[in-house]
């Protein structure tokens, strides 16, 4: 079912909120899928559509991806799934390392996975401008 992702209906925003592990598909260079379990924290007022991010360290092979789709970004899906409820967020990523940027989004995933990360000062954030949004929560 199509979402506007920057007004998903409550059930949908309270599936994204709860703690829960999700899957992040980028593309190699190759055009073969990456997918990978990550934490990632959804805002739909971020903005034009909404912005995802997660976070990770800078020498992973999901931020290669992101960084070899070029200036424009790269095209990704995180997706998470509990029982017969699922819930994609399709967008375009893109490396952010600004120290404020990164500690905002600390900051949010510390309160949607009710844990602070250790302190890591290779850490970088995959911010997604969303695009679409589909599911069933």
């Amino acid at each position: 079912m199509a979402i506007d992702p920057s007004k998903p209906s409550d059930s949908y925003l309270a599936f994204w909120r709860e703690r829960r592990i999700c899957t992040l598909t980028t593309l190699r260079p190759d055009g073969t899928p990456h997918v990978v379990a990550v934490g990632a924290t959804y805002d739909p007022e971020g903005g034009e559509k909404g912005i995802a991010r997660i976070i990770t360290n800078k020498n992973s092979r999901k931020v290669a991806n992101v960084l070899a789709a070029g200036p424009e970004g790269a095209r990704v899906a995180v997706c998470q799934v509990e029982g017969g409820y699922w819930a994609t967020l399709e967008g375009v990523a893109r490396i952010r390392t600004e120290a404020e940027v990164v500690a905002d989004a600390v900051e949010r995933y510390a309160a949607r996975y009710d844990r602070t990360p250790t302190p890591n000062p290779d850490r970088v954030v995959i911010e997604i401008a969303l695009t679409r949004a589909m599911g069933r929560a």
